[in-house]
């Protein structure tokens, strides 16, 4: 992305899109007072988060005893729910389903291929799924210290390592058929890059026409496989990010409100949740509604303007796809492919 001169002031940026990931698949029901459980709850709680300022709800869903659902016919019943609690909210899938363990000891992992193809079968369908590319190790301990999970099923000796060894499978064999379902549904991928390897994976498929469309993304700064904290990594990655994309910020734990403060400041977006954080200042619990109300607050201090439902779906061009190779990089802003004998770098025609 360029940044101008007048990039920092908040007239000229676009406004704040709130990621809200208030499910948390990695924890068990007594872990957090704001986990809900029941389907009525995890429904009322959307409508909290959206009444609070976010604009795209990603989903995870759980069944009546409290475990992360892996059950499509609980993700068609809650996608009909929120249809009709939130209409105007963005409601995106988390493609891994659920990663958590059934019980204690047992490994938490993301489903097959097959299973994750389905989401492109849900009905109603969402607006986005979420994608992984390439396969990478994702030990979220790895940035979280014995404060961060002091009280939670993730500082019991089985779910630590649980959550340790996990690993995100996402070889070229299931993200280019995943793509070409997601596309033939209607439904917009959310690319979720952990690093820059995995955005120039996702040039390469741009260039070699297996996905034309609007390029909305999440930086994944959690570490263990992915980036981490370092503010440098992020502004690259930014930098790196074609002009005519959308980028979202997320963190973890007590990392997401200094990060998410960066990125409304850069005209970036942002994602809270007790997903990705539990934790206001040290030691004291903030739900997922407060969280958004921080960003809100930041946001409108900086003079940024916060997007509804409505402006959400337009930043995020739902519905949108693009023709072709040529389109696709005209679009998002990107350099033209080079042609047979062309030398130097190519530049667009004026024409």
């Amino acid at each position: 992305m360029h940044f101008l001169d007048d990039s920092l002031l908040p007239e000229n940026q676009e406004k704040l899109v709130i990621q809200a990931a208030p499910y948390g698949p990695e924890f068990l029901p007594g872990d957090s007072d704001d986990i809900p459980v029941t389907m009525d709850d995890q429904v009322r709680k959307a409508v909290d988060c959206y009444n609070a300022g976010a604009s795209v709800l990603h989903i995870h869903v759980r069944e009546a005893n409290g475990q992360g659902s892996k059950r499509l016919s609980m993700f068609n019943e809650m996608i009909a729910r929120l249809r009709d609690a939130v209409p105007n909210m963005l409601l995106q899938v988390g493609g891994s389903i659920s990663f958590a363990p059934e019980g204690e000891g047992e490994a938490a992992k993301w489903l097959s291929y097959d299973t994750r193809h389905m989401l492109a079968d849900l009905n109603p369908k969402p607006d986005q799924v979420t994608i992984a590319i390439n396969t990478s190790q994702m030990n979220v301990t790895e940035l979280m210290s014995e404060d961060d999970v002091a009280g939670t099923s993730l500082a019991l000796p089985a779910y630590h390592a649980a959550y340790r060894e996990m690993i995100v499978e996402a070889s070229p064999s299931f993200y280019l058929e995943h793509l070409k379902r997601l596309n033939a549904a209607g439904i917009q991928p959310h690319f979720m890059l952990g690093n820059i390897a995995q955005l120039e994976t996702v040039e390469r498929l741009i260039r070699r026409g297996h996905y034309s469309g609007p390029l909305v993304l999440n930086y994944v700064g959690i570490g263990g496989g992915a980036s981490g904290t370092h503010p440098a990594d992020l502004l690259e990655f930014a930098r790196r990010t074609p002009d005519g994309a959308v980028l979202t910020i997320e963190g973890l734990m007590r990392h997401v409100a200094p990060m998410n403060t960066i990125a409304i400041a850069l005209g970036l977006h942002v994602r809270v949740g007790i997903e990705d954080n539990l934790w206001g200042g040290k030691g004291e619990r903030r739900t997922s509604v407060q969280q958004i109300e921080q960003m809100v607050r930041i946001s409108r201090e900086l003079g940024r303007e916060v997007a509804d439902g409505n402006d959400a779906k337009r930043i995020y061009q739902i519905g949108v796809q693009y023709q072709g190779i040529d389109e696709t990089l005209a679009r998002l802003g990107m350099p033209p492919n080079r042609v047979s004998g062309q030398r130097g770098v190519p530049v667009r025609s004026a024409a």
